[in-house]
């Protein structure tokens, strides 16, 4: 499983599955403080820890019993599901949507400490198809692309997860 990540002020850790995402995040790796881009590999098992253990992190009439259900939840579990529209080449939003995770407390220590298998820099890579689209080189720029295919979680994975998804757009 390959993520980016961002530490964030508020204490969440977010991993990033989607490459052209974190591109939008990052401003292809120029945003001050947002420089270095890493491709962070994680465990199987880590990762789908992370969906059993989620929660959106935002109210869905519907998916939700009422709000005071969802703040209680949200600060019952370490991970924190959220729904980004998903970015083409030129960092536009597609009509679909990229899972992003929030971690904090056990889940972010676990994802540092015990599911990270390898991290590389992709800033280079960044750069590359930053150039190639700037270039107007789209069909190189998608070449580059690092390979990204709908994840096979089973339905039990996604408990939260699966019932938002008839809200996004």
């Amino acid at each position: 499983m390959h993520s980016g990540y961002k530490f964030c002020e508020r204490g969440l850790t977010w991993i990033k599955p989607s490459f052209l995402w974190m591109m939008y995040r990052c401003g292809w790796a120029t945003k001050a403080g947002q420089e270095t881009v890493l491709a962070v590999e994680i465990t199987r098992d880590g990762f789908e820890w992370v969906l059993r253990n989620a929660c959106l992190s935002s109210y869905v009439r519907g998916v939700h019993p009422d709000r005071a259900t969802w703040q209680r939840q949200l600060k019952s579990v370490p991970t924190r599901i959220q729904w980004d529209p998903e970015r083409d080449l030129h960092l536009q939003p597609l009509p679909y949507r990229s899972l992003q995770l929030g971690l904090s407390g056990e889940a972010a220590r676990r994802y540092a400490d015990e599911w990270t298998v390898t991290i590389r820099d992709v800033t280079p890579l960044a750069h590359e198809i930053h150039t190639l689209v700037r270039s107007g080189n789209l069909d190189s720029a998608a070449r580059l692309l690092p390979q990204e295919r709908p994840y096979p979680a089973a339905d039990e994975l996604l408990p939260v997860a699966r019932p938002a998804l008839a809200g996004v757009n």
